[in-house]
């Protein structure tokens, strides 16, 4: 039989307090412990969790993120890939506009279009540095003459389209495009994807990447032929 503890101990063991294991257990964080007559003892798995939970919450997850990424039946490699990278600092939108220089104004045009969700719809319970990121490229589009109406326009079609593109590469990637049929090989498929997703992922972001640079030299070049043509009459 292996080590088992008390709640009392395993607060002491994992540097949480016991209303904070309690909580987590409530949420559906924490597994329950094991009955012995009329104790209830916890192990290395809840240690264990434990550790995780705080690593994540330390990355500044929100507790729906943090549940679905402990979530036995879901691809876990296929979620840690999706969420890794991101970095633990923690912004308000205050902080955020006065950081980039991105006016208040245009800030609120830009949510209305679909940037800065809520960060509770991308399992974060606060705004961090990627968000800052794009908040400082924004601002400095801006400052290079774009206007607002346009920044605003281009803004919306680009979350409305890359909204749309991925969630068709996670219908293919969870169903494997229709490419394969027997449940057995699907479940496989799922297992090779979420083992490597951490390698897997950034290329997928290489390809998006190299798409969206060649597709905007192409339409820009036909645009540019498309206006000489009809200088010339033609």
């Amino acid at each position: 039989m292996g080590e088992h503890w008390s709640i009392d101990e395993l607060a002491q063991r994992s540097g949480c307090s016991v209303d904070t294991i309690r909580f987590y257990q409530r949420e559906g964080l924490l597994p329950p412990p094991e009955r012995a007559g009329r104790r209830r003892l916890y192990g290395p798995d809840h240690a264990e969790r434990l550790e995780r939970i705080r690593r994540l919450r330390r990355r500044r997850f929100s507790l729906a993120a943090i549940r679905a990424l402990l979530d036995p039946d879901r691809p876990a490699g296929v979620l840690e890939g999706i969420f890794s990278g991101e970095r633990g600092l923690a912004y308000s939108l205050e902080d955020l506009l006065e950081r980039s220089g991105l006016e208040p104004g245009l800030a609120a045009r830009l949510r209305e279009a679909g940037l800065l969700r809520n960060p509770e719809e991308f399992g974060r319970d606060a705004w961090d540095a990627t968000d800052l990121d794009v908040c400082r490229a924004v601002a400095q589009i801006r400052a290079a003459g774009v206007p607002d109406d346009l920044l605003v326009a281009l803004v919306r079609t680009y979350v409305e389209g890359v909204e749309a593109m991925q969630a068709r590469v996670l219908h293919l990637f969870a169903t494997g495009g229709g490419t394969v049929d027997d449940p057995d090989a699907l479940a496989a498929f799922q297992q090779r994807l979420a083992a490597s997703s951490a390698v897997l992922l950034p290329l997928v972001s290489d390809v998006v990447t190299y798409v969206h640079r060649r597709t905007l030299q192409r339409l820009t070049l036909r645009a540019i032929a498309r206006d000489d043509a009809a200088a010339r009459g033609e």
